[in-house]
């Protein structure tokens, strides 16, 4: 019997970076020779990074790729190991996702990606073409600097695999293991013992346990060993890859990496029995179909991948089961954009954050994500990690040869987080004093002031250019003044943010200038509930992608993980814009200013985006779900006003900050959600045959039309 050690590992690429790319892939590769691996395998196309989008069109990518692979082949550290490593390759004029497997300073196969991602972020086959003939290989002719160091003038192209002196490899990309036929299935019967997967999967709340099911499943029925090597980080998107490399035997998970983490580098690795495998395999039914199963080219590599002798090692698959880490929501709000904030920080080489605080839960649930991200930098230097040491000092404004280290995240919030209250005669002392509390808490630079007289200089302006001086509501005005109103003050918000976020720096001493962060969630996006070009308008927003549900469910977590009392009352105030007088009868309130609850709202974006629900579609769900508590005239004229509402914003979305993507009911227009931004917004065609169907459809509601979620 002989053992096999395996690995997978995580890199945190960024898009273009061919150095630091290069240096961290020699890096993963340095510690698994370290631990005694003789197979490694990377993210996906992490030699330029995945998120290089339309770059991968140009011939400069793929150039700088191949000059890159060049340098890892000649590197000695990666002799006696099998290294299956990602780039773009152009084979007959067509660009292709590939994988490269090398050893010993020779390329063994070149396998181009057969199932490509083209929904959701994903636009593969914008820039790619998948490779069409399964089972078959052609030669591919390398360029001049690769024959240089290999001494190979073609190499094999196409569906093979890799059969080593002890097994044999298969290699999976990505999407194919989402796919129904997925490659595994096939290469398993053919005797493909252990499986490769070279991912680019983005983190979405709850999406873990998916992935997870999907590798266990490919190993449970066939048996096998599969390998599942994810980015993991910022590469310069509104994504984060959540890494999570794992490694599975016979359908169980043996290994795991982290799903948040500020490393660079991490190797997740394991021993493994190829006996097992085998083993598992000899069953009457499966025997029957792999005999009749058709077979791959099989490309020989001069390797084996066990040393053939028995030994016994301590770290040897054990036989308790291996627990797999889930994080709850709440938790992966923590981790997940406080993760993408710091790669986002550190990368732009700005120095800090500035943040419109307002006393409402949005912006507290933005601030805290960014003391977590404190927390999670200031843990990591407390591991001895250098690279998260410089940069921390780096954004600081400390120098290169400085002994500061972050140690307490309150300390090193002040440094960098700059938040500010900005109230106007309509604000109201508990939001204040709510926002200072927070500030307080978090160490943050906090300002407070009031830009009534700003607010007031342009009403005084219009007035003097027309003649007529607009009023609210609440003094006689008309809803078109009442509106126009509240959003000057909203647009004079951003406008000082970014002055701010300017001069601050200047103002404490020191250099540069601060990212400016929007505090809108998903659900007020999806209804267009903020003014174009307000406080909501900056940088980068980290809770854009993250319903207004599970922000509370995260507020309430981090009062006790971060140990923040004030974040109760957070949870506890009505949610308001402090846009409008308060008076005797009226306090501005957004569930009563929308029409529609929060949760009503998450309802509408799952059907809308989720289940690829038009106005009438959602209508007939609704009747299903709702009719119990709500007559089928009711639920028709919300699902009306829902799409009234988000028609005539939908034109918001086409200027929507950056945000982490979190949720897949996200309205973002810029890359996930694809839909128009001018519409007929009163539907007449599908309103009218939705007021046909509730008016002859019986009421089977019995509580006197109450929602549930209101």
């Amino acid at each position: 019997m002989g053992h096999l050690i395996t690995l997978a590992t995580s890199l945190n690429q960024w898009a273009l970076d061919f150095e630091g790319n290069l240096e961290r892939i020699l890096s993963s590769i340095a510690i698994a020779k370290e631990r005694g691996a003789t197979l490694r395998v990377g993210p996906e196309l992490e030699i330029p990074g995945y998120g290089c989008l339309d770059h991968f069109l140009e011939g400069d990518t793929v150039l700088h790729s191949w000059e890159v692979l060049a340098k890892i082949l000649a590197s000695e550290d990666v002799s006696d190991i099998v290294c299956d490593i990602g780039m773009p390759v152009v084979h007959k004029n067509v660009i292709y996702n590939c994988r490269i497997i090398i050893h010993n300073k020779k390329i063994l196969l070149i396998r181009p990606k057969m199932w490509l991602a083209n929904d959701g972020n994903y636009r593969e086959l914008r820039y790619f073409t998948p490779w069409q003939k399964h089972r078959q290989w052609e030669d591919h002719y390398l360029p001049r600097i690769v024959q240089a160091v290999t001494g190979q003038i073609k190499v094999p192209f196409g569906d093979c695999v890799v059969s080593t002196a002890d097994t044999c490899i298969g290699v999976e990309l990505c999407e194919e293991l989402f796919t129904p036929a997925s490659p595994h299935i096939l290469m398993g019967l053919d005797g493909v013992e252990i499986f490769t997967n070279s991912s680019g999967s983005h983190h979405e709340l709850r999406k873990l346990h998916t992935r997870v099911d999907l590798i266990r499943e490919a190993t449970q029925k066939l048996g096998g060993v599969y390998l599942y090597a994810n980015q993991q980080g910022c590469d310069g998107d509104r994504l984060y890859y959540d890494g999570c490399a794992m490694i599975a035997l016979n359908g169980r998970i043996i290994a795991q990496g982290s799903q948040f983490s500020l490393n660079d580098v991490e190797v997740v690795s394991a021993t493994i029995d190829i006996e097992d495998v085998r083993a598992h395999r000899a069953k009457s039914s499966r025997s029957m179909q792999a005999a009749a199963a058709e077979r791959y080219h099989r490309i020989e590599a001069p390797i084996a991948l066990s040393d053939g002798k028995f030994s016994v090692i301590e770290e040897f698959n054990k036989p308790s089961p291996f627990e797999m880490r889930f994080h709850r929501p709440e938790e992966e709000i923590a981790l997940g954009p406080a993760c993408w904030l710091w790669d986002y920080l550190r990368r732009s080489r700005t120095q800090g954050y500035f943040l419109p605080l307002s006393g409402g839960i949005d912006s507290c649930a933005t601030a805290v994500i960014v003391y977590s991200m404190c927390s999670l930098v200031v843990e990591a230097a407390s591991r001895g990690d250098q690279q998260v040491i410089s940069d921390a000092r780096r954004i600081v404004g400390e120098m290169e040869d400085s002994d500061y280290v972050p140690r307490d995240p309150r300390e090193f919030s002040g440094r960098l987080m700059h938040t500010c209250y900005m109230g106007t005669e309509n604000s109201s002392a508990e939001t204040r004093h709510r926002a200072k509390e927070l500030a307080e808490a978090i160490g943050s630079y906090h300002t407070d002031l009031n830009m009534d007289t700003v607010v007031t200089a342009l009403r005084t302006l219009f007035g003097f250019v027309t003649g007529v001086k607009p009023q609210f509501r609440a003094h006689g005005g008309t809803n078109v003044e009442n509106l126009a109103l509240q959003n000057i003050q909203a647009r004079l918000r951003m406008v000082l943010a970014y002055m701010f976020a300017q001069l601050l720096p200047w103002v404490r001493g020191r250099a540069g200038g601060l990212l400016v962060l929007g505090s809108a969630n998903v659900d007020e996006s999806l209804r267009g509930y903020l003014t174009k070009y307000d406080c909501s308008s900056a940088d980068v927003n980290p809770i854009g992608g993250i319903s207004k549900t599970d922000l509370k469910r995260f507020i309430a977590y981090a009062r006790d993980q971060f140990n923040l009392p004030i974040l109760g009352s957070f949870l506890d105030a009505v949610p308001t814009a402090e846009l409008e007088p308060i008076t005797e009868t009226y306090v501005q309130a957004d569930e009563a200013d929308m029409g529609m609850t929060y949760d009503e709202l998450s309802v509408f974006g799952r059907l809308r985006k989720v289940e690829k629900c038009g106005p009438y579609s959602m209508f007939t769900k609704l009747v299903h779900e709702w009719g119990s508590f709500l007559s089928p005239t009711q639920i028709a004229e919300k699902v009306k006003l829902f799409y009234f509402e988000y028609a005539r914003n939908r034109h918001k979305m086409t200027t929507l900050t950056p945000s982490y993507h979190a949720e897949s009911y996200s309205p973002d227009d810029n890359r996930f959600d694809l839909r128009p931004f001018l519409y007929p917004s009163r539907f007449p065609w599908q309103f009218k045959k939705i007021n046909e169907v509730a008016a002859a459809l019986p009421d089977r509601s019995n509580s006197g039309g109450k929602s549930k979620t209101e």
